[in-house]
């Protein structure tokens, strides 16, 4: 019994820290400003200040089919009401409903000492940036970031490019980072908002809710004057290489370790190009696509070569960077309502989301999260794949 004890306290005070990493998280976001002036508001702020949370009991708990213990947690003096509001307070954040999905420079600063805080650089850039994004990570990045490889982390059998992974690569390699399922993650990277997008599609769409982008990536965090490490120990540098190379040997079929990351597939985050093919005749979704409106019309050629130029019948054109403000923010929600509304998009119908290589499709579903919507797919072949075959169908337009 003592054991198990002694471990359900420990689980109990991970969870504890989660709870006011979240707690903290909400009072900060925007998205709740009016609630946080509220009554139910300054009771969550009070929770934060002076919420010491333990483990009181562990009762066992029987079900038809096992036991399992139960905990149960309070403020010290204040059992019974305490207990119940931080298990609300826990259940509401945890759903991420209505988080806003992008998180300041002063917050993640505030909380950068925080063990499960997790702070990941994954920049990517176009190839005709000219520009190695793990050479700039080595050189410069924010303290205790990891870096995320988009074209490591990938489906190594498609011919397409950082086509989205299995549950067990993708697991194998989070774990490599030291990545575990309880951790609040930043993502950031290079440009302001742009492949970091991608990567928290990835983790949410591996079953990972509590993931945030961080709003002006490295550029608004220089901006704000924070420190930056322009060094990584080899250890590091070690684990960053073993995230890429354990994807190769999770599809070779080689034994990898356990990995402290569980991965578990959200089908309705990620479509196929048969789910687009079909869509265009039973328009459950609304297909959104992020290029640049001259890709969109086919007035311009693709980057890639054999691609065609157009647009998949019937979707809308939100290019990617309208969503953003000039220093590569997010813009505010009143802002973005009218950019989509302008485009023909209705925010009452489901939404997917495409681009040229399924990265910027990311940034539209992360404005698109701040709006509400949270259930929104990305096409992640998008029209490198529908531009590439010659049995879909495509539409181009002349003004």
């Amino acid at each position: 019994m003592a054991s198990v004890s002694n471990a359900t306290t420990t689980h109990g005070a991970s969870l504890a820290r989660v709870l006011s990493s979240r707690v903290q998280l909400l009072l900060h976001n925007s998205s709740f400003s009016k609630i946080a002036r509220s009554p139910v508001g300054l009771a969550c702020k009070q929770l934060h200040v002076n919420l010491t949370i333990t483990v009181v009991k562990a009762q066992p708990f029987t079900s038809i089919s096992h036991s399992r213990p139960r905990l149960a947690f309070a403020s010290l003096g204040q059992a019974g009401p305490v207990a119940n509001f931080a298990t609300e307070i826990a259940e509401k954040v945890g759903s991420q409903k209505e988080m806003d999905p992008v998180v300041s420079p002063e917050w993640l600063n505030s909380r950068l000492s925080e063990s499960n805080i997790k702070v990941v650089d994954a920049s990517w850039y176009m190839p005709s940036d000219n520009r190695n994004p793990y050479q700039e990570y080595k050189a410069c990045h924010i303290p205790k970031a990891l870096f995320f490889d988009v074209d490591g982390v990938v489906d190594p059998t498609s011919n397409l490019p950082h086509m989205l992974p299995t549950e067990d690569a993708f697991a194998a390699a989070v774990s490599a980072l030291g990545i575990r399922n309880t951790d609040t993650i930043v993502v950031y990277d290079g440009k302001g908002i742009f492949s970091a997008a991608r990567v928290w599609w990835m983790f949410r769409t591996f079953g990972h809710q509590n993931v945030f982008v961080l709003d002006g990536g490295l550029p608004g965090w220089r901006a704000t004057g924070l420190s930056i490490e322009d060094n990584t120990p080899e250890e590091l540098l070690a684990k960053i290489q073993e995230a890429s190379q354990v994807v190769k040997k999770v599809y070779q079929g080689e034994q990898v370790l356990e990995p402290s990351f569980k991965a578990k597939l959200q089908p309705d985050f990620v479509w196929s190009v048969e789910q687009v093919k079909a869509n265009i005749n039973d328009t459950k979704r609304v297909l959104v696509d992020a290029r640049s409106k001259a890709r969109f019309d086919g007035v311009v050629p693709e980057p890639r070569k054999g691609i065609r130029g157009g647009h998949v019948p019937g979707s809308k054109c939100v290019p990617f960077n309208e969503v953003l403000k000039d220093g590569g923010t997010l813009l505010e929600k009143e802002e973005l309502r009218s950019k989509f509304d302008k485009a023909g998009v209705s925010l009452t119908s489901p939404i997917v989301t495409s681009c040229g290589t399924g990265v910027t499709s990311c940034v539209l579903a992360l404005a698109l999260h701040r709006l509400g919507k949270n259930d929104v797919a990305v096409y992640d072949g998008s029209w490198t794949e529908w531009g590439g075959l010659q049995d879909t169908p495509i539409e181009t337009s002349f003004v």
